[in-house]
């Protein structure tokens, strides 16, 4: 599902040299933008909450200081990150934080599970229709599924606009990177279900959590799981600024760029500021980093189909896409997808309105 996904996302920033946010201006009307601003904005926004909690939890495991110590420093330095360097050095630095989640597959490893077992789980799982599992699920899509992401990669693509002779590396190279996240995510599934999964315990802290990496770092469990934790808020964070000044901008016809400088693109760095700041009061507000990303994955579910359908519109239309708009089986993936995401959000929301599912 990622792999479609981010593959027709590709498409669309590769061909149409803007972001998602400006197509849906320039072709569905005003009305429509402010509807996919909003549910961009909204989810961005509680995710980046959730996240610098999560960086603060973070830092909290690696030097016992409290978290909410770190929250506004932390919310800073993003800023100052964003503000002053380039967008070429930020891709960069991101790259390299990525390589810290290969502690997750060493993990999974030293953790012993029954690969027969797990190999047998992965390619045909136990579904329920479960009110925590279809919860869990919502979740789930909403965290990696989430506008926020696709968004991103239409920006990012038509920011680096590469020629259209090498349209499908770039898709290649999108699928390539959700393949990557999607064996990291397997390995980090199959790390926590081994260890706190087999005995039952809900994560409710960062400690708990820290639990899942102790076959590998014994004692040091909690340092070796902060440091993953504070990599997930590192490449999370700026990516979510980034992307609601983005979406801002596009929606008012600033000028956006990570490489303009503030006196040139002040609308832009402004939105940007400003969502730092009001995540950074929903962080302080809602102090409990497992339940706020739980739920902001959830409220990431709800608002994907919005975002998603008209993605799918747009890589579809022959007038915005001309020779190059999608079809065939990528057409028929990406479409399907959509009502995977629909379908889960409308049971979702028939349990939370009958109570039932249990």
């Amino acid at each position: 599902m990622l792999v479609v996904v981010q593959a027709i996302s590709a498409a669309v920033g590769a061909v149409c040299r803007t972001g998602l946010e400006d197509l849906v201006r320039a072709h569905y009307g005003r009305r429509w933008a402010v509807i996919v601003l909003a549910a961009i904005l909204a989810v961005n926004v509680l995710t980046l909450a959730a996240d610098l909690e999560g960086g603060a939890a973070a830092l909290n495991l690696l030097t016992g200081i409290r978290p909410e110590w770190f929250i506004l420093p932390f919310a800073l330095a993003v800023a100052a990150l964003l503000v002053y360097g380039s967008h070429q050095w930020i891709e960069r630095v991101l790259q390299y934080v990525v390589l810290i989640f290969l502690a997750y597959i060493v993990a999974a490893f030293m953790a012993r599970p029954d690969w027969s077992k797990v190999v047998h789980d992965t390619f045909a799982p136990h579904l329920s229709l479960g009110k925590d599992y279809v919860a869990g699920a919502l979740a789930l899509l909403g965290t990696t599924l989430t506008s926020y992401a696709y968004v991103w990669e239409t920006i990012e693509v038509a920011q680096e606009r590469p020629p259209i002779r090498r349209l499908g590396l770039v898709q290649v190279d999108a699928a390539l990177g959700m393949i990557g996240a999607g064996v990291s995510f397997w390995f980090i599934l199959i790390a926590t279900g081994a260890t706190l999964g087999v005995h039952h315990k809900v994560v409710q802290t960062a400690q708990d959590a820290a639990a899942a990496l102790a076959p590998l770092a014994g004692p040091h469990a909690a340092m070796l799981f902060g440091i993953g934790l504070l990599a997930s808020a590192l490449i999370a964070v700026p990516v979510l600024a980034g992307t609601s000044a983005y979406v801002i901008a596009e929606m008012f016809g600033w000028r956006r760029s990570l490489d303009a400088k503030f006196a040139r693109a002040r609308g832009f760095y402004v939105s940007l500021l400003l969502s730092l700041a009001v995540s950074t009061g929903i962080a302080y507000a809602w102090n409990d980093p497992i339940q706020i990303l739980f739920y902001s994955g959830i409220a990431g579910g709800l608002g994907t189909p919005i975002t998603l359908v008209f993605m799918m519109l747009i890589a579809h239309n022959r007038e915005v896409m001309h020779k190059h708009a999608i079809g065939g089986a990528l057409a028929a993936g990406g479409w399907i997808v959509t009502a995977i995401v629909i379908a889960a959000c409308a049971v979702y929301l028939f349990q939370v309105a009958t109570g039932g599912g249990g």
